[in-house]
């Protein structure tokens, strides 16, 4: 807040700077805290962090989802996207019992990467490995556009 003005726009506007930039710090340590992984939909699902790399040949979509087995994955394409989505569920061994931390996360989760139009949609692989699930998209040989002459 300022001393000099603070009832001026000045001081009003340094005000909303302020709050701004303590906002800003309070949501970056929040994010570090929580490694920044916690992310949701507007559903409610949980969004899995990925990478997404690109070669020649074709595109590699690596999904972080630890604690989830391959039986528990979805994998759709469909309308230009790729649908990953499952959902996980606390073991019901513990679900009487008195927990005293509970980190992990259960329930829903869900993300859709759109496809680019130069892809073999029906030649995509997955495999799945350690947590991570690892989506193979060729690319197409021929060119995904035209020339077009004008008469």
């Amino acid at each position: 807040m300022s001393l000099l003005w603070p009832d001026s726009e000045f001081g009003r506007f340094e005000t909303s700077v302020s709050r701004l930039f303590d906002d800003f710090i309070k949501d970056f340590n929040n994010a570090k805290r929580s490694g920044g992984a916690l992310k949701t939909n507007s559903r409610g699902h949980r969004i899995p962090p990925l990478d997404v790399h690109e070669n020649e040949k074709e595109f590699l979509i690596n999904a972080e989802l630890p604690g989830v087995t391959k039986e528990q994955i979805k994998l759709d394409v469909r309308e230009g996207s790729l649908f990953i989505s499952g959902e996980t569920k606390q073991e019901e061994k513990y679900k009487e019992a008195n927990t005293h931390i509970q980190e992990r996360l259960y329930g829903a989760f869900s993300r859709t990467v759109t496809l680019p139009r130069n892809v073999k949609t029906e030649e995509i692989s997955a495999k799945f490995e350690n947590g991570i699930l690892e989506v193979k998209i060729p690319k197409e040989d021929k060119p995904s556009g035209m020339r077009i002459d004008i008469k």
